[in-house]
């Protein structure tokens, strides 16, 4: 991955200094990303789950509120000193070595 998520906390740094004005706190943050997650749950529920989608949901673009939640994300990832890029590969490595042969062998995979 080559430090390509410190990229993007770069992006989003220099755009909060240049256009932001200011980071909003942890917690107005942490309400922001519950509330886009919602967004994207009411999406998927809707368009690829039981719920029937309404005609004003059916424009809404999937990638821009995931990329709504990625943003906010970033935004809390550098307030508060969070390396993403050392998490995230950090918990692959855990993931591969805990889980590779969990799922294999998982009979409601096949």
């Amino acid at each position: 991955m080559a430090r390509e998520i410190k990229k993007l906390q770069e992006i989003v740094d220099e755009w909060i200094q240049n256009h932001g004005v200011r980071y909003f706190d942890e917690l107005t943050n942490m309400a922001q990303l519950t509330e886009e997650v919602g967004e994207v749950a009411r999406i998927i529920a809707r368009r690829y789950g039981e719920q029937s989608e309404k005609e004003s949901d059916k424009a809404k673009d999937l990638g821009e509120e995931l990329a709504d939640v990625l943003f906010v994300l970033l935004c809390l990832a550098n307030q508060t000193g969070t390396d993403l890029d050392t998490a995230f590969s950090n918990k692959m490595e855990k993931k591969t070595k805990r889980d590779h042969n969990r799922h294999h062998q998982n009979e409601k995979l096949r």
